[in-house]
């Protein structure tokens, strides 16, 4: 299975977890594109394009100033899966995954990105902000990231992937349509998480969250070769809910 998550605006870099090897992103001369031409932008134009508030566009404007590859482990470059710090990673909880753990990681998750494109669990990232639905001339023929990106990131996923192996997508909407799915030759499946409210079941956005990062744990520990097994999810209370299903929507309820 490869597992299919959204970035995290949130960063934290000084939480130093150790891992097994480090990667170079796949991406990284487009990243690199993207991120000079938001270094060439004033901070009153990098804040108007991303609608930050003062500080945000300080602390951003101030980093892509700052702009390096990330190549080479650094204070401020570090694998990224070790800094993403928002409900999804939470649930994802890294900081006790051993050795094997990580490679396993390695090898399942993939993470969409604005800047980077496609990042494997321990590429080195350099500290950014870019949301995939941000709305940017990019070039005359490219008014949005959607539109820079294009079928790339579907076509790496596609010379990666096994024969019938399954995406499990636990991205957020705006982030998985980065990723062409009309161009994608493998089955995806979407996991839905929701909750009893009242006599409904709902989809509340801060438990969601943390369920998809907890599946995406699940997943890389225990290494399920049947995408049917993952129906017997029961992390955290889910259960699978057959009647509230379909072939590839899978909603898990509690």
């Amino acid at each position: 299975m490869k597992i299919i998550l959204s970035p995290a605006k949130s960063l934290d870099y000084n939480r130093r977890i150790e891992t097994p090897m480090t990667s170079t992103a796949p991406f990284i001369k487009e990243a690199d594109r993207l991120a000079k031409k938001l270094k060439s932008m004033n901070k009153q134009e990098l804040g108007a394009l991303m609608k930050l508030s003062e500080n945000l566009t300080d602390l951003n404007y101030d980093r892509y100033q700052s702009w390096e590859q990330p190549n080479t482990l650094q204070d401020n470059v570090q694998p990224a899966i070790t800094v993403f710090t928002g409900e999804v990673y939470r649930g994802l909880a890294v900081e006790d995954f051993d050795a094997d753990d990580f490679h396993r990681a390695q090898k399942d998750i993939r993470i969409l990105s604005g800047l980077y494109g496609l990042l494997r669990p321990l590429d080195l990232m350099y500290p950014y902000r870019l949301e995939m639905g941000t709305k940017w001339e990019i070039s005359k023929n490219q008014n949005n990231l959607y539109e820079f990106w294009g079928d790339q990131l579907a076509n790496y996923l596609n010379k990666e992937m096994d024969k019938d192996e399954v995406i499990i997508n636990l991205a957020s909407k705006e982030y998985f349509k980065a990723l062409a799915k009309k161009k994608l030759n493998a089955r995806v499946v979407t996991p839905v998480f929701k909750e009893l409210k009242g006599d409904q079941y709902k989809v509340i956005m801060m438990y969601a969250k943390h369920a998809r990062g907890a599946m995406a744990r699940d997943i890389v520990r225990n290494q399920y070769k049947d995408v049917e097994d993952l129906k017997g999810y029961d992390v955290d209370g889910y259960s699978y809910s057959e009647q509230m299903s379909t072939s590839n929507e899978w909603v898990f309820i509690r």
